[in-house]
C-alpha cells in the first residue's frame, strides 16, 4: 500500500464499497420486496437523470467546502442508502435510496480523482489510481464469492451486512486529509469562468471524446453485447458466471498500468490499448468460436482496465482553473452525453443485427484512438 495516509484510506474505503453483498440477486431482491420489474428500470432512469443534472452543482460545492469534507459526506451518505435498502419495502423507499445514491454519485465525481492525483507524487499516479480502482474490484469479487458461500437465498442478510461495510467505509472516511494544494474557497470562483476555459480548448475537447469512443465502445461491448455474443457462440449458460468472475479478474490487472507506461510511454501505451479495443471487436464480429469470443471480451476488459489510470492522470493534468472538482465535473457532462448518444447508437445497430453493432465498436475504438493522438501529439 502506498504510504501517504490519504491515499491509503482512499483504497481501504474503495475496497470496503465494493462489497456489495447483494449485487448478484439486487433485481431478485427488488422483486421480493413488492418492486416490479417497469418500476426497478424507472428507478434507474430516475437516478441516472438525478446523477447528470447534480454533476456540476456537486462539483462547484465540492471545490467550496473541501474534498475531504465532500467525501466524508457522500461516504455518510453512502451509509445511509444502504440502511434505506436494507430496510426498504416497495417502490416508494426504494425511490428514496436511489435518490440519496445519485447524490452520491454525482459528489463524490471528480473528488476521488482529485484527492488522489493532489496526494500522489507524480512517478505515482498512474499507479495509485490504479490501486484505488483495482481494489473496489476486489470489493466486488469478495463480495460475489461470499454470497456463494455464506448468504445463499437471504437476501435481507446480504443487505445487512452490505449497510455495516458502508459503515465501516464511513468511518474510515472520517480520517482522510485535506490533499495539499487544494484551492482556497475565494479561489475557486464560479461555473462560467470553468465552463468557458473547458470549450475554448479544443485539444482537451478532443481528448474527452476520444476516451467516450473507447469508452462508450467497452461498456457496450462488456456489459450488454457479450452475452448476445456468447449466445451467440453457443457458450453454455451455466459458464457465464465462470465467465463473469474472469472478467472481473482481468479487471484487477490494471494495477500494471504504470509498469506498461514505464516500457512504452504513456502516449504509445494510449494508442496501443485504444487500437487493441478495435482488433477485439473486430475479432468478435468475425468469430462464432466461444474460446475467442470470450478473448476478444477479455481483450477489450483487460485495455479498458489499462486505460482507466491514463484517463484519470491525462483529465487531472489538463485541468486548469483552481476549480478542480467542477472542472473534472464538466468533464464528466461532456463524457456522458457523448457516452449517451454511442449507447443509443449501439442500441440501434444490434437491432439489425450483433456483428454490425461490433463493427460499431472496431470503428469507434478506431476514432478514439485517432482523436487521442491528435489530442496529445504536441506533448511527445
Amino acid at each position: 500500500m502506498p504510504k501517504n495516509q490519504t491515499i491509503c484510506l482512499l483504497c481501504v474505503v474503495s475496497l470496503l464499497q465494493g462489497m456489495v453483498f447483494y449485487a448478484p440477486v439486487a433485481t431478485l431482491y427488488r422483486q421480493a420486496a413488492g418492486v416490479g420489474l417497469t418500476e426497478i428500470a424507472l428507478l434507474e432512469s430516475i437516478s441516472l437523470v438525478l446523477s447528470l443534472l447534480l454533476e456540476l452543482p456537486w462539483g462547484v460545492a465540492a471545490d467550496r467546502i473541501g474534498y475531504r469534507n465532500t467525501m466524508v459526506v457522500c461516504s455518510g451518505l453512502f451509509f445511509l442508502s444502504k440502511i434505506v435498502f436494507w430496510r426498504a419495502e416497495g417502490f416508494v423507499w426504494f425511490l428514496v435510496e436511489r435518490l440519496i445514491l445519485s447524490v452520491v454519485i454525482s459528489g463524490v465525481s471528480g473528488v476521488d480523482s482529485a484527492m488522489i492525483y493532489l496526494s500522489s507524487p507524480e512517478e505515482e499516479q498512474q499507479k495509485n489510481f490504479a490501486l484505488y480502482s483495482g481494489l473496489g474490484t476486489v470489493g466486488m469479487l469478495a463480495a460475489s464469492l461470499l454470497y456463494s458461500l455464506y448468504f445463499g437465498g437471504n437476501y435481507r442478510l446480504t443487505a445487512f451486512w452490505t449497510m455495516a461495510v458502508y459503515g465501516a467505509a464511513a468511518v474510515f472516511a472520517l480520517f482522510l486529509q485535506e490533499p495539499p494544494h487544494t484551492p482556497a474557497r475565494e479561489e475557486t470562483g464560479t461555473l462560467l469562468p470553468v465552463l468557458l476555459s473547458v470549450l475554448r480548448r479544443p485539444r482537451l475537447l478532443l481528448m474527452i471524446f476520444a476516451f467516450a469512443c473507447f469508452g462508450g465502445a467497452r461498456q457496450s461491448v462488456t456489459v450488454f453485447l457479450n452475452q448476445l455474443q456468447y449466445a451467440r457462440c453457443g457458450v453454455p449458460a451455466q459458464w457465464l458466471g465462470y465467465i463473469a468472475a474472469g472478467m472481473q479478474v482481468m479487471g484487477l490487472l490494471g494495477v500494471l498500468s504504470g509498469r506498461l507506461i514505464r516500457t512504452l510511454g504513456e502516449y504509445r501505451t494510449g494508442l496501443l490499448l485504444m487500437g487493441l479495443g478495435a482488433v477485439a471487436c473486430v475479432a468478435l464480429a468475425l468469430t462464432d468460436s466461444a474460446a475467442l469470443s470470450v478473448a476478444g471480451v477479455g481483450l477489450i476488459t483487460l485495455a479498458g482496465s489499462l486505460l482507466g489510470p491514463i484517463q484519470s492522470v491525462a483529465e487531472n493534468r489538463r485541468v486548469r482553473t483552481a476549480a478542480r472538482a467542477t472542472e473534472l465535473s464538466v468533464y464528466a457532462m461532456v463524457s456522458d452525453a457523448l457516452t449517451a448518444g454511442i449507447n443509443v447508437a449501439f442500441g440501434r445497430a444490434a437491432e439489425v443485427s450483433l456483428p454490425l453493432s461490433l463493427w460499431l465498436g472496431a470503428g469507434l475504438c478506431a476514432v478514439g484512438c485517432a482523436a487521442y493522438a491528435a489530442a496529445e501529439c504536441k506533448r511527445q
